[in-house]
């Protein structure tokens, strides 16, 4: 199984290089088409309609053609489709080819993550935070590349780059994903009963849905931040604190630096604290960290905050797509990736529109509520959860 988890974390590092080099573009791409906060708000959607659209159809497809072939086609898209957003003019235009980009990633969200979920089972580790870390050191890797391109080359030029680089990526993980069955969940070992350990009942139906919905909700208060962070820290330096581009494009890379560190420790941090401690102290840690990124008047301390909330919610996410892949499969991951990843973009567009109201760091300390949130719920299901 190793060459499988080497080639689906491949795909996660793929989507996470992909999308932040979309996102650090974004200053340079809101500037070239002439829109304001709101309307750059409403162009977003685009990202979210389109994935969510596609999230519920892609746990069907899962089901019928198999996780690993919905990846790679899924991966494809999306490596053609990052090219799209620097060839437009107007914030309409913008929002129409972010249906496809987001129809992309939604996709591939949900099938790597349900053929992640095939091989956690099989494997009977909680490895999911190292996915995930993967997504996020691509996620590093493309801030980074952003970072140093920014200054020399148009988004246009940028972009275009992105695309033969996802697609070498995605042509030899996909050939192992493609010769590789998914994983067969081994059964697992439950003791005989006794009198006086009479069988426990599995939940009913309706109690695995609803505790589906409930890590999707935590899924989506901790990607809300994620989503926030990727799309407007580099507009808050610029226009809170007056950085350089160069600056600006980096905002996003100790969040995800951050991230990616937590998450390697992610699988220690489940065996050592359990699940719900785990989440509970991620939300909190998230909560302080981006208040201090969202108020403070420095640059060095907004970039201390911003690493502090990627700690925070660095296996929260991944914890609660896990649980809910292992109680309901590849609909399950579904169900919970589109309240998750629905967060995560349907929040941009939110903070675009109270930025409007409010200024972009009020806006911001939304992130640290929704943390905090995610916390509670997790405390509120602690026994649900069966941790």
């Amino acid at each position: 199984m190793t060459a499988l988890r080497i080639a689906i974390t491949a795909f996660f590092a793929v989507d996470g290089f992909t999308f932040a080099g979309w996102v650090v573009r974004i200053p340079a791409i809101k500037k070239q088409v002439g829109a304001s906060s709101g309307a750059l708000g409403l162009a977003l959607l685009g990202v979210s309609a389109g994935a969510v659209a596609t999230m519920v159809l892609t746990g069907h497809l899962c089901r019928r053609f198999g996780s690993h072939k919905v990846t790679v086609w899924c991966a494809i898209l999306l490596g053609l489709s990052v090219a799209l957003p620097p060839l437009t003019h107007s914030a309409l235009a913008l929002g129409l080819v972010l249906l496809v980009f987001g129809a992309a990633y939604g996709g591939l969200n949900v099938a790597m993550n349900s053929a992640a979920v095939d091989l956690v089972a099989a494997l009977r580790r909680p490895v999911m935070p190292g996915f995930h870390a993967a997504f996020s050191f691509g996620g590093l890797a493309g801030a980074g590349l952003g970072a140093l391109l920014a200054p020399h080359l148009s988004p246009t030029r940028h972009l275009l780059l992105l695309t033969p680089i996802a697609l070498l990526a995605t042509t030899g993980a996909g050939r192992i994903l493609l010769t590789h069955p998914a994983p067969v969940h081994p059964a697992p070992v439950r003791p005989a009963p006794t009198e006086q350990s009479p069988p426990r009942p599995a939940p009913a139906r309706g109690g695995v849905n609803r505790l589906v919905v409930v890590f999707g909700l935590i899924a989506l208060c901790t990607a809300y931040g994620e989503g926030a962070l990727a799309d407007w820290s580099a507009l808050h330096l610029t226009q809170d604190l007056h950085s350089g581009p160069g600056l600006a494009a980096a905002s996003y890379a100790p969040f995800a630096l951050a991230m990616a560190v937590g998450r390697l420790t992610g699988t220690a941090l489940l065996e050592r604290l359990g699940r719900t401690r785990t989440v509970v102290l991620g939300g909190a840690t998230a909560a302080a960290g981006m208040l201090v990124g969202a108020l403070a008047p420095w640059v060095w301390l907004v970039f201390a905050g911003f690493a502090v909330t990627g700690l925070g919610l660095a296996n929260v996410f991944p914890v609660a797509i896990a649980r809910a892949g292992a109680l309901a499969g590849p609909g399950g991951v579904a169900a919970a990736s589109t309240l998750g990843y629905g967060g995560m973009l349907l929040g941009p567009p939110s903070i675009g529109f109270l930025a409007e109201v409010t200024g972009l760091p009020i806006a911001l300390t939304t992130v640290a509520l929704l943390a905090a949130t995610a916390s509670a719920i997790a405390l509120a299901v602690r026994d649900a959860g069966h941790h």
